[in-house]
């Protein structure tokens, strides 16, 4: 059986991603057609990190980049639980933050941005880029946020 000696593996860049869900409504205010009504979507956010792999004998991460349980579990942390099962409204949209405020316990996103797709890859991103970096510094960091609004629609943040 062939094997490749360790004096031929050199350090590579590796890219890894991790996939969530959740679902949450929204709409966008000044739209031209029906996303400026109420409705929901079930999202789909990829998570692409780059980092070298652990080559630490023994390590639990050893031949990772990173444990995709600790994504997940950062990026649930972070914004999927905030998010899954809530209304994003932007702070100017005050006709739906007055009305979900007028709900007893409704759980409300308050955004500074319209909740567009683009809008909240790009949060999502500014959120989880330290979150990611925290964990393993300068060997570790968040590449890109991709949102699906829709199977066939998505947003890309880097």
């Amino acid at each position: 059986m062939w094997r490749p000696s360790n004096r031929f593996l050199s350090i590579v860049m590796i890219e890894i991603t991790r996939s969530l869900s959740f679902d949450a409504g929204h709409r966008i205010p000044n739209h031209k057609s029906q996303c400026r009504n109420l409705h929901g979507h079930r999202y789909v956010l990829d998570i692409t990190l780059a980092g070298e792999m652990v080559e630490t004998a023994g390590d639990a991460q050893e031949g990772m980049v990173m444990d995709f349980a600790d994504i997940k579990a950062i990026a649930r942390r972070i914004l999927v639980d905030h998010w899954d099962h809530a209304f994003l409204v932007c702070r100017q949209d005050t006709t739906v933050v007055d009305f979900l405020n007028s709900l007893p316990d409704h759980k409300t996103v308050i955004l500074d941005r319209i909740p567009t797709a683009e809008n909240l890859a790009r949060i999502a991103f500014d959120l989880l880029r330290p979150a990611y970096a925290d964990y393993y510094g300068d060997r570790l960091r968040l590449k890109k946020i991709r949102l699906y609004e829709t199977p066939n629609c998505w947003a890309d943040a880097t």
